[in-house]
Formats: structure tokens, sequence, C-alpha cells
């Protein structure tokens, strides 16, 4: 029988992700890095994610990727076209996703990581 792997994903240059990766490796907590740049994104991982997080919960409007959309494409986003933009441009994904234990986490919160990796 195979042990689930914990696996973060985001990018390596990620102030964020460099922080989770330390908060991981300061613990000994064993995981797998997904660098959606080096890696990629594939559709049916992104609709497990989105399935349980919400792609609401999962767009990050507040970085470069999403300052770059057309205004078209952020006045009218929606489930369809926020997936499209994710698939194209994973860079817009909130960081880190953290599969663990069969579930998805979003972000980064020290208490939440205590809770989930105890």
């Amino acid at each position: 029988m195979a042990t689930e792997q914990t696996i973060v994903y985001g990018i390596a240059n990620c102030d964020t992700i460099k922080k989770v990766r330390n908060w991981l490796g300061n613990r000994n907590i064993a995981y797998v890095f997904h660098d959606y740049r080096k890696h990629g994104l594939e559709a049916k991982l992104l609709q497990s994610m989105e399935s349980a997080l919400g792609w609401e919960n999962m767009l990050n409007r507040r970085g470069t990727t999403w300052r770059k959309l057309p205004e078209s494409v952020k006045n009218n986003i929606d489930r369809e076209t926020a997936l499209e933009v994710m698939l194209d441009s994973p860079a817009i994904i909130k960081r880190p996703i953290v599969a663990h234990e069969q579930q998805f986490f979003v972000g980064f919160d020290e208490q939440q990581f205590r809770e989930i990796f105890g």
C-alpha cells in the first residue's frame, strides 16, 4: 500500500513558498514540492483542487498576474474563466496549496499548519 505524500504546490521564488518549505523542513516533515513553472498543472488536478477549495479561494487577486489580466476578464470572472486563467497562468493561484492526507489547504497560517501536521 502506497504512503500518502504531502505535496506543496506553488512557484519556487515565492516568499510564502519559501516560508512553508522552511517551516516543514525545520520540523522534519517530508513533502514533495511541485513547481507549477517546472512541472506544469494538469486540468484534472486543478479541478480536484477547485472542488475542494473553491475557485474564489484559490484565485489570487492581489498579485501581478491578476493585475496584468485585461479588465474585461477581471470584471467578468466566473468559475469557468478562472479555471482557464489558472491553467494558462498558474502563478495566479494563491500559494501554497498543500495536499495532505487526501485534503487540500490553501495559504500559509502557522497555527493551521500546526493543526494539520500535529
